[in-house]
């Protein structure tokens, strides 16, 4: 089974403006892990929401139970998200000219900060400025949603994109256990760092029946391919 998605004509590269949406994505010098234990993980959720926002904070290191209390004007509105263990991905509009570049920039001081005191070491930790798609059309758009959800099957079928899904219904099941991504939220309705405002994002999924379908369409798919972006 040949796994491909021609994206060609969804993406342009152009500079971020309002109300349009793109992939948010990086991953660690040379592909190496970013994301150890638990508590990395944790805390770069926790900088995907205290920092969104237009208020000034300071860049320092944040003790893992640092208080999440948001309700400040944000500067994007993220649609969904995953993180693994060597990169992530982020599907994000923003608010202002300016905006993602300004989020991103504070998140991944922030993490580097962290990072480098918790591990004892200097320098990069991601692979360059983090990278970024615009979406260009429904299609690309519902697919990326699958792709970004569908990160996590490759943790315990590393294969499955090139040879297909061995055990769909253990798949599905890891999916919804993962607690490193959003999937929780589309399918429990839960949000348990308050990263995601949907509100401003096409509405493919009204129910979570509808948005379990489609990832698992696209995880028995037998045309098309999921392709690395960032992975």
């Amino acid at each position: 089974m040949t796994l491909c998605y021609n994206r060609n004509m969804s993406i342009r590269k152009v500079s971020f403006a309002p109300g349009e949406f793109y992939h948010i994505y990086n991953r660690g010098n040379d592909k190496r892990e970013i994301f150890h234990d638990q508590q990395d993980y944790f805390y770069f959720l926790k900088t995907l929401n205290i920092f969104n926002t237009k208020m000034s904070l300071r860049l320092r290191y944040m003790s893992k139970d640092f208080f999440i209390c948001n309700n400040n004007p944000g500067l994007v509105s993220i649609g969904c998200y995953c993180l693994m263990p060597n990169h992530f991905h982020l599907l994000v509009t923003q608010k202002e000219d300016g905006d993602i570049s300004k989020y991103m920039q504070k998140v991944m001081t922030s993490y580097v900060m962290y990072y480098n005191q918790k591990y004892k070491r200097t320098g990069s930790l991601f692979e360059g400025k983090f990278k970024s798609k615009h979406i260009g059309d429904d299609r690309y758009f519902r697919y990326l949603f699958s792709y970004i959800h569908l990160n996590p099957v490759k943790l315990i079928e590393p294969k499955w994109k090139t040879e297909g899904i061995k055990n769909q219904e253990k798949a599905l099941d890891f999916l919804e256990k993962y607690e490193y991504s959003s999937y929780g939220k589309y399918v429990k309705g839960k949000d348990k760092y308050n990263i995601l405002d949907t509100s401003v994002f096409p509405e493919y999924f009204p129910t979570k029946e509808s948005f379990k379908k489609d990832i698992f369409d696209w995880l028995t798919y037998d045309d098309e391919c999921l392709t690395d972006e960032g992975g």
